[in-house]
């Protein structure tokens, strides 16, 4: 197993390459750079812009930047600045990096924590009354955009409830507190946000344990179990939920990453500050240094999951080996 996390490790360096060459040069063909908007103001004199962009290279070839670039991120482990925030990459994405994983983490617990009850009463009643509800909530889901879906519960649970808040990590008293009551306040924050992705989430999970099962009920181990009067509540405990669990278990690594990528939409709707919003607004303000960096952590980490899900699965599925 350890041979083949560094292969695939080494395998992934060159990939990065490419994908951080096509994104620097998609970045530099695009109108304007980080000190475009501050051009706008009238207070700030267009000279002195000239010269912070010839000090900062912005004006050099592509070649010239990426070469920069690339050789500080193998040499130093710099990603450089961001023009925006005045603040190094890499301290910038650290700071928002924890509350999207956190984010992500809940909304994971939450989805497994609802699709796998979901399934498995769809999968066991099929064709019948609960089976035909769940049905209605997956196609209801499936049809809604997670824009719509989101503003409808911030809506509802947000400004006619006021039962959660719709925007922020944290409430400002209980980041000075801190202890238990920053804890609290960090979940009560992160609840909305992640039960919106975690209603969405459960869609593919609820139809595929439902298909399972109903393919399960009658395989021939199953009859076999039967017709040697095992229990039918030990049926579905040891043969059918034990193979149907097996694949959604080994996803849980890359439903993980899936979150984060998921996550640009919802933490810009909710104003949860995470590396989804740090990216949307990096793009709208040009600053391509945040961008080329988060692009890259994206692929690194969607390398990392997919590794990860291959992993468990060979821990759980002892006849399955990873190569």
């Amino acid at each position: 197993m350890y041979k083949t996390i560094i292969r695939r490790f080494i395998i992934l360096i060159p990939q990065l390459l490419v994908i951080s060459m096509f994104i620097f040069i998609l970045a530099w063909n695009m109108p304007g750079d980080a000190l475009s908007g501050m051009g706008e103001d009238p207070t700030i004199d267009a000279d002195l812009l000239e010269i912070r962009r010839e000090r900062l290279g912005l004006n050099d070839p592509w070649y010239q930047q990426y070469g920069r670039w690339l050789g500080n991120i193998v040499f130093r482990l710099d990603f450089g600045m961001s023009v925006t925030h005045s603040s190094p990459v890499l301290s910038l994405i650290g700071q928002r990096l924890i509350n999207t994983f956190w984010l992500a983490l809940m909304t994971l617990g939450l989805i497994y924590l609802m699709a796998i009850p979901l399934g498995i009463i769809a999968g066991r009643y099929n064709d019948k009354p609960p089976d035909k509800v769940i049905g209605v909530y997956t196609y209801f889901a499936l049809a809604l955009p997670t824009v719509i879906f989101a503003l409808i519960l911030i809506l509802i649970f947000g400004f006619r409830l006021e039962w959660f808040p719709t925007r922020g990590s944290v409430s400002i008293d209980a980041h000075a507190a801190g202890g238990l009551h920053y804890l609290a306040s960090r979940i009560y924050h992160m609840f909305l946000p992640a039960m919106t992705g975690a209603l969405l989430g459960t869609i593919a999970i609820i139809q595929y344990l439902r298909g399972e099962i109903i393919n399960s009920k009658s395989s021939d181990f199953v009859m076999t179990a039967r017709s040697k009067g095992v229990p039918e509540g030990k049926i579905y405990t040891r043969h059918i939920l034990r193979n149907a669990l097996i694949p959604i278990a080994s996803n849980a690594g890359l439903a993980l990453v899936g979150l984060f990528a998921g996550a640009i939409f919802i933490e810009n709707i909710f104003g949860f500050p995470g590396m989804g919003r740090l990216f949307v607004d990096s793009i709208v303000q040009r600053d391509f240094t945040v961008v080329n960096a988060l692009v890259m952590l994206f692929a690194f980490m969607t390398a990392v999951g997919v590794l990860l899900s291959d992993i468990i699965l060979a821990m759980v599925d002892p006849r399955i080996r990873i190569k």
